[in-house]
Formats: C-alpha cells, sequence, structure tokens
C-alpha cells in the first residue's frame, strides 16, 4: 500500500506517501481516489493492467464486510476513467480480474459484472464479456440475485446488444425479462413490455412476434396503439398496416420506427401468409396484395426466401411463385392439428411401406 501511494504521489497524486495507520481498506480508499492519474500519465496498457492488478491483490485481502464500497468504487472509477471506448478493452480486462478474483458466490460479482456490460456496450467491446444466457442464468443462481438485481442485468444486457448492434440477442433479452415478471408485479413492467415490443419491430431478422402477445406484461398493453401495431405485424396483412400508419404517424416517427423497414417486414410477413395458404401465387397477386411495381416482385421475392421463411420456386414463364414450404405467422391450435394429421399420414405411408418389404421378403 505503501508503495502504491508513492508511485501515485510520483505520477503526480495528492496522496501520502504514508499509510493511513486505520487499516488496509482506508489505504485502498485512498489509492483508488487518486487512481486518475494513472490512465492521465501512463500510457502503456499492460502496465496500466499491472497497477490495477497490484491494487486488486490488496482488495481482495479486505475483510468482507469492508469489500463492498471498495469494489463499487473501482468499478465506478474504471466506467469514468474515460470518455467514449477509449482504452475500453484495457479496463474491460481490469474488470474481469477483479471479476475471478472474487469467490463464485460473492454477490459483488454482480456489480462488477453490470460494470463490464456498461463497458462493453459504451465502448464497442462486448465480445470480451461473457453473454451467454447458460452462463448468466448459472450465475444469478449462485449469487442469489433478487428479482430487480436479475432483471436490472437483463437490462443491461439489452441495452448493451442493441448498442453493438447485435438486435437479434437484444429481442431475446427482451423476451427474456418479460419472462421474469408475475402475475402479480407485471403491471409494473409497461415501460419493459414497451420497449421489448419496439426492439422486435426494430430486428430486421424477427418474423415472428406471436410469442409475445402471451407475456403477461404485454397483455397489460392491450387498448393501447403500440399493442395494436403488435398485432398487426403478428397477424394481419399490409394493408392494414398502412392503414395504421396514415392513422398514427406521429405515434410511428415517435418510437424510433422507421415506416419504410416496417413495410418492407410487413411485406414479408402478408407474403408468409399468403404461402401457408396456397401453393401458387401469380405474380400479379404479389403486385396488387404487396402494392409493389411489376419489376420489383422478383427481387422481392428473392428477399423473401433469404429470410428463410419461406422455400419458392420462381416460375417466369407462367409468371407465378411455386411454394415449397412456408413458416405459419402464429402457431396455434389449427397448426398443431395440421402437424399431428401430417405426422399421422407418414406414419401410415411408412407402415405401408413396411408392410410391402415384408411382403416380399423371404422368410430365413
Amino acid at each position: 500500500a505503501s508503495e502504491l501511494r508513492g508511485y501515485l504521489k510520483s505520477l503526480g497524486a495528492e496522496i501520502s506517501e504514508e499509510t493511513s495507520g486505520v487499516g488496509i481498506w482506508q489505504d485502498i480508499s485512498h489509492v483508488l481516489e487518486a487512481a486518475d492519474v494513472i490512465w492521465k500519465n501512463v500510457s502503456d496498457e499492460s502496465d496500466i493492467e499491472s497497477i490495477f492488478n497490484s491494487i486488486l491483490s490488496l482488495l481482495l485481502y479486505v475483510p468482507a464486510e469492508k469489500q463492498d464500497d471498495l469494489v463499487i468504487t473501482m468499478c465506478e472509477k474504471i466506467i469514468k476513467a474515460h470518455e467514449g471506448n477509449e482504452q475500453g478493452a484495457c479496463r474491460i480486462q481490469i474488470l474481469s480480474n477483479l471479476f475471478y478474483g472474487l469467490d463464485e458466490a460473492n454477490p459483488l460479482r454482480y456489480n462488477v459484472y453490470c460494470s463490464m456490460l456498461r463497458l462493453g456496450g459504451q465502448t464497442d467491446n462486448l465480445n470480451i464479456v461473457v453473454t451467454d444466457m447458460d452462463t448468466l442464468g448459472e450465475w444469478i443462481d449462485k449469487w442469489k440475485l433478487s428479482v430487480e438485481q436479475h432483471q436490472n442485468l437483463l437490462r443491461l444486457l439489452h441495452d448493451a446488444f442493441l448498442e453493438t448492434r447485435q438486435s437479434e440477442d437484444a429481442t431475446k433479452v427482451m423476451v427474456e425479462l418479460l419472462s421474469t415478471y408475475t402475475e402479480d408485479n407485471a403491471s409494473q413492467a409497461k415501460a419493459d413490455a414497451h420497449k421489448c415490443i419496439v426492439t422486435s419491430l426494430r430486428d430486421p431478422k424477427c418474423y415472428l412476434m406471436d410469442n409475445l402477445l402471451m407475456l403477461k406484461p404485454v397483455k397489460f398493453l392491450e387498448g393501447e396503439l403500440i399493442h395494436e401495431l403488435l398485432s398487426i405485424f403478428v397477424s394481419g396483412k399490409l394493408s392494414t398496416y398502412i392503414n395504421f400508419y396514415d392513422n398514427n404517424t406521429d405515434f410511428i416517427e415517435s418510437m424510433g420506427l422507421s415506416h419504410e423497414a416496417n413495410l418492407h417486414k410487413m411485406r414479408i410477413l402478408t407474403f408468409m401468409g399468403m404461402a401457408t395458404e396456397k401453393k401458387e401465387v401469380t405474380f400479379d397477386t404479389i403486385e396488387q396484395e404487396l402494392r409493389l411495381p411489376a419489376e420489383e416482385v422478383e427481387g422481392f421475392v428473392i428477399d423473401a426466401v433469404r429470410t428463410k421463411m419461406i422455400q419458392t420456386k420462381i416460375d417466369q414463364m407462367q409468371k407465378k411463385v411455386v411454394i415449397r414450404s412456408a413458416t405459419h405467422r402464429t402457431f396455434g391450435r389449427a397448426q398443431w392439428q395440421q402437424l399431428r394429421d401430417r405426422l399421422e399420414a407418414w406414419r401410415f405411408n411408412l407402415c405401408q411401406v413396411r408392410e410391402s418389404l415384408d411382403s416380399i421378403t423371404p422368410t430365413p
């Protein structure tokens, strides 16, 4: 502690070289308060990490009852060390060293991890932070987090995914967040439910959203414009969306949603609905239903196939699209019944093949 004090003083920090005499926890507190000079006067990131590792080596020996404030202070200092993404990877590595230095079940790991998420998002270095949901689930159980802490962690992870342009992962996290609410507290989750819907609508890879309507917090939004908009994306047609937009243009813009992106997604969804009902769709039908110029029909079908929601073959001679398979936008009782009928038919056909093979196979 004395050596750290002397080193920081040599960098220009206003700190005494003499230890406090109160306890190591007080010395570390003084060192952390003076640590800003490290970022200003040390350029080599490996040296910066070594200095903070020296601080960590002392912090981990502090009695548990004195450790909380020091860990939180250190996290705040490292987060605020720079604006933007300067030395982002180095700062995350220092927090990672602290994280793994603490016992696996130490609830302070939660504070450190949340700081790593914030830095990962702010500095575009989320790729070096563990974000696997299975691993997070194990950690959450070990740390014995409250429901509020669990939800806060998921919100930070969602925001970090958005900041690093990982919209698909952000959508999954928001759905996970909403699933943490129960019947008793679902009414308190309106803000999260609202954000979840907007995230799903913005996500260019998210086409199936019927599961959101089953979430209790989303149900509390019934009667509001955001719920009506979600319902359109779940089961409505392009024409329904256009009518909604014409009547609620300001609302769409206030949500930060792109009307052009919404139109593209609704065209895909409407085409998916058509493809589950018909084996063939003419170019004229696509042109009329999806309000596309004739010259854009083939390009649109190719884009639809790229989503992997639809499998088709374009018949240019007859100006039609032959549907090979299509994903249902909603999966309810009717779809389960259809699946059951297909499986029954396959089983019957396999039995017929087996009987035919048995009839021609000589008995040994």
